[in-house]
């Protein structure tokens, strides 16, 4: 039997989770105004937010979070458009699995940061690199986690499924595909923010903007002030892309429930 959930209870737990960010930025206060760090190692809010408004004002922080954001979304785009198929055929196949998983459980422990030079050797300095380079930090993962994911499908409503006379594509369509959704939306979330990790990665060569960019051309000079409103940024970013992958989860699979939800 259900219960009814409290009207107080979402309310409490949005104040819980203001209250989290309250005691980190109360925090940070305490240390940079009362001058326990020097400003070199951790800038005080104030700094920081001064930066934020003089990158604001010339127009250059918009620009930064919009290339950093394009990058970001058409590398995990492209991992997921391609982790999807392969990851569904790896968890119905037995054969398909043997010949590729091999590869991708070898690929997936090769350090991006190394495969850098190669694909500047490769693909140049253009946007199409920086593409590749947060692909390759999210798509061996990816497959791994789809394959996982439809391989809990329960086997009863597949044997259901092709005792009715579905076809193999048929199987996929109306039954894997439906049944592993709810997890798959999970792991296109989880991957999405791994994607925001290798931003930096991605703009740490040949890059003339975006929040990686910045940040490490900040830190030539020390300008922990930038690094920090960089950071921020990109913080602030993952949580809405986050956001919205949650709020497109309930929209999808509304039926889908979660310990805790």
């Amino acid at each position: 039997m259900k219960t009814k959930k409290k009207k107080g209870s979402g309310l409490s737990l949005k104040g819980l989770s203001i209250l989290s960010f309250c005691v980190i930025i109360t925090v940070w206060c305490v240390v940079t105004y009362g001058g326990f760090v020097d400003k070199i190692f951790m800038p005080s809010p104030t700094a920081v937010i001064h930066s934020l408004v003089d990158m604001a004002k010339d127009g250059s922080l918009w620009e930064h979070c919009y290339v950093s954001t394009k990058r970001v979304m058409i590398g995990w785009i492209w991992s997921a458009v391609i982790a999807l198929p392969v990851g569904m055929l790896m968890a119905g196949s037995k054969k398909f699995s043997a010949i590729i998983q091999p590869v991708i459980e070898f690929a997936r422990y090769l350090p991006v940061v190394a495969l850098v030079p190669l694909t500047l050797l490769y693909l140049g300095i253009d946007e199409e690199q920086k593409y590749v380079i947060i692909w390759l930090g999210t798509f061996f993962q990816l497959v791994l986690m789809v394959c996982d994911t439809v391989s809990g499908v329960d086997r009863n409503m597949i044997n259901a499924a092709k005792t009715l006379g579905a076809s193999k594509f048929q199987v996929y369509k109306e039954v894997i595909f439906p049944a592993s959704l709810p997890g798959l939306m999970d792991d296109f979330r989880l991957t999405i923010g791994w994607a925001w990790t290798y931003l930096v990665v991605a703009e740490m060569v040949a890059a003339s903007a975006g929040l990686g960019y910045i940040i490490l051309k900040s830190q030539r000079f020390l300008a922990t002030d930038v690094i920090f409103a960089g950071l921020i940024m990109i913080g602030l970013i993952g949580l809405v892309t986050d956001f919205l992958l949650r709020a497109l989860t309930k929209l999808v699979v509304p039926w889908h429930e979660r310990l805790g939800d």
